[in-house]
């Protein structure tokens, strides 16, 4: 475990904003993943959350560490926001679904949920992977919009920016595609 903050920490300095391979326009690979929210798992499907309107997706290392869990506290302050903009937002991380399930409480204060992603498949399908820790999600939110396109993304493993980066996009995006 140390190793992977040691990683994470280099990666912090190395991280530039909008590196992450999946482009604004792409189509957002469709996943179904276990998911928890207010300490209740459930199926998490992309594709049903996309009927509803827009999806904030972002990919996160670990739950509990540092960045993470001041990444999932912003996230819980501004639900909110996102949902006076009709969207959602899932967290998703390799790791095992208990453990989300105490972070969805916890850290997100049930307000969104998290999903495991054991072995980082999702994270690898939207390019979000860390290359200096295999297995491990980068830390990049995505804006997807309901036609199932990448509005937005934006990677950095600096966690205080996501959220207010996210919203704006959501605002833009609204300008052009109101409820």
């Amino acid at each position: 475990m140390k190793r992977f903050f040691a990683a994470v920490g280099v990666a912090s300095l190395l991280a530039t904003p909008a590196f992450a391979a999946l482009k604004v326009g792409a189509s957002a690979p469709d996943f179904t993943a276990k998911a928890s929210q207010a300490g209740k798992q459930f199926d998490y499907h992309l594709a049903d959350a996309l009927k509803k309107g827009p999806v904030v997706l972002y990919f996160f290392p670990a739950a509990f560490t540092s960045g993470c869990t001041i990444e999932a506290h912003e996230f819980a302050a501004a639900t909110p926001d996102y949902q006076k903009l009709g969207a959602t937002v899932i967290g998703v991380t390799s790791g095992n679904i208990d453990r989300l399930t105490e972070f969805s409480v916890s850290e997100c204060r049930s307000k969104f949920p998290v999903a495991a992603d054991p072995g980082a498949k999702i994270a690898e399908s939207y390019k979000s992977t860390l290359a200096i820790f295999p297995g491990h999600s980068d830390r990049t939110s995505y804006v997807i919009g309901s036609d199932g396109k990448v509005v937005y993304v934006y990677s950095d493993l600096k966690a205080e920016e996501h959220v207010a980066r996210t919203l704006g996009a959501l605002k833009t995006y609204r300008a052009s595609h109101p409820h």
